[in-house]
């Protein structure tokens, strides 16, 4: 985490009807375009609710909101409010985001006790980019009637452990004994009951590592799988491709349009994600899962495509690993269903707080980690299993950097552009020298891919129909 969070750049005035409600409150003169103070001096907000009605909670920004902490605090089992409802709190006053003001919510308010040790404190005001700057005496007076209690945790305090496969391993042990309170069995496999490798990737696997491999013996493996055969031509078919003339065979999509690696890193990625099911339930803000998949995959492949000759790594690696690379979030959802929602409701409560971390409070154990050892445990290629295990970590130097470096970066350069989840992410420059890049290269990447966003929207609906077929 940094000292200061992201945010974006002042705005102009309030609008109108949120900028009277704050002179009726004669708090307007406290007003603060542009950045906030530090983390711990910031207010997070977030709006729950039961059927006994709405709650606001303020706490601090370098802090996670426990909902079951709050759970036993409270009395309630509140989760954060849906979407249209806050949309239709906000309406009114032409907010773009939770106020933290008690009176324009109409809720009462429970503060976290870390927020009354600082003097001073940043609230939001409604408006992105615009904080109230309270001083102690204020921020008091205008909570009258709030109460205060001890529910949010540092994230300091959530540490992820040692970066090892073997650590996954006792880690993932540990939080499945958790969850289960049984004894482990020997072996963790047989634990969870992860099933094996698909028949169709294990061959297309085999095909990977063959020198002597020809275009005829992919077609034959993918055409033995009549969906993943209608994938292909599909993929080749689209505008985001632009071949000259009609595809009519998998044979024609390889040798057109495609080219080898391409079809084989698909493939196992349409193979691989039919294992697991979509699960229903998703954190409200969530990118869908084929969407995050498929737009972070094509921007690898511009990034890995800007990398010095000399230094870029294999293509067909950085592809698969951008379409796999939250593959732990289905096996997370498969091993852990309760957990699941109690994850997605944190998530929706802590848009401020990266998926992994909230998985390794409530767990033990996150969703990189899992997706890691699958991809060990099924054989996949070892640049796969460090890519998805540290994409995470924009100053990872070990084996297989360059891997896990790029899935990090093209994360950072998407939300940036407003697309996948979570909390902005921040572009150390020395990652980008790590790679050989430059900001503008990067952005250029990322521009070309987003220039194709139609056709891209297409590939996903067609990956989504391979999933469902």
């Amino acid at each position: 985490m940094t000292d200061h969070a992201a945010l974006p750049p002042a705005g102009a005035s309030l609008p109108t009807p949120l900028e009277k409600q704050l002179q009726d409150l004669q708090i307007a003169q406290h007003l603060r375009p542009g950045a906030a103070g530090p983390l711990a001096q910031q207010i997070q907000v977030c709006l729950l609710a039961d059927a006994a009605g709405t709650l606001l909670v303020l706490f601090p920004a370098d802090h996670l909101l426990d909902l079951r902490r709050l759970e036993r605090e409270t009395g309630r089992a509140l989760e954060p409010v849906r979407d249209r409802q806050l949309q239709a709190i906000l309406q009114p006053y032409q907010a773009t985001q939770l106020p933290g003001l008690p009176a324009l919510v109409e809720a009462p308010c429970l503060i976290d006790r870390q927020l009354l040790s600082h003097d001073r404190l940043w609230l939001p005001s409604g408006a992105a980019g615009q904080w109230l700057e309270l001083d102690q005496l204020t921020f008091n007076r205008r909570m009258t009637g709030a109460t205060d209690a001890d529910f949010a945790v540092p994230l300091h305090s959530i540490a992820c452990s040692a970066e090892g496969a073997e650590q996954d391993r006792q880690d993932i042990s540990l939080a499945v004994q958790n969850f289960t309170a049984l004894r482990m069995r020997q072996r963790l496999e047989e634990t969870i009951e992860i099933p094996p490798l698909p028949n169709t990737a294990q061959q297309i696997m085999k095909l990977r590592v063959n020198p002597d491999v020809t275009v005829e013996q992919l077609t034959d493996v993918v055409e033995t799988d009549p969906s993943l055969a209608a994938q292909v031509v599909s993929w080749a078919s689209s505008s985001f491709y632009a071949a000259p003339g009609r595809i009519r065979s998998v044979e024609d999509a390889i040798t057109r349009v495609l080219g080898f690696d391409l079809v084989i890193n698909l493939a196992v990625g349409l193979s691989l994600g039919k294992t697991f099911s979509l699960p229903k339930d998703a954190p409200e803000r969530s990118t869908p899962y084929w969407e995050q998949a498929i737009y972070t995959a094509a921007v690898i492949e511009g990034l890995a495509k800007a990398i010095p000759r000399h230094q870029r790594p294999e293509l067909g690696l950085n592809y698969l690993a951008g379409l796999l690379h939250n593959f732990g979030y289905l096996v997370l959802a498969y091993i852990f269903p309760p957990y699941f929602k109690l994850i997605c409701r944190h998530l929706d409560a802590n848009p401020h707080v990266p998926a992994y971390l909230v998985d390794q409070y409530l767990l033990g154990v996150h969703r990189n980690q899992i997706g890691s050892w699958l991809m060990r445990y099924w054989d996949m290629p070892a640049e796969i299993s460090c890519a998805l295990r540290h994409q995470h970590d924009p100053d990872y130097r070990g084996e297989h950097h360059v891997y896990a470096n790029l899935v990090y970066l093209s994360l950072a350069l998407l939300r940036e552009r407003e697309l996948g989840s979570g909390p902005p992410m921040a572009i150390p420059e020395e990652l980008l020298e790590r790679l050989g890049l430059n900001r503008e290269a990067a952005e250029a990447a990322v521009d070309k891919v987003l220039n194709a966003r139609d056709a891209l929207r297409t590939l996903v609906n067609e990956y989504q129909l391979g999933w469902d077929r």
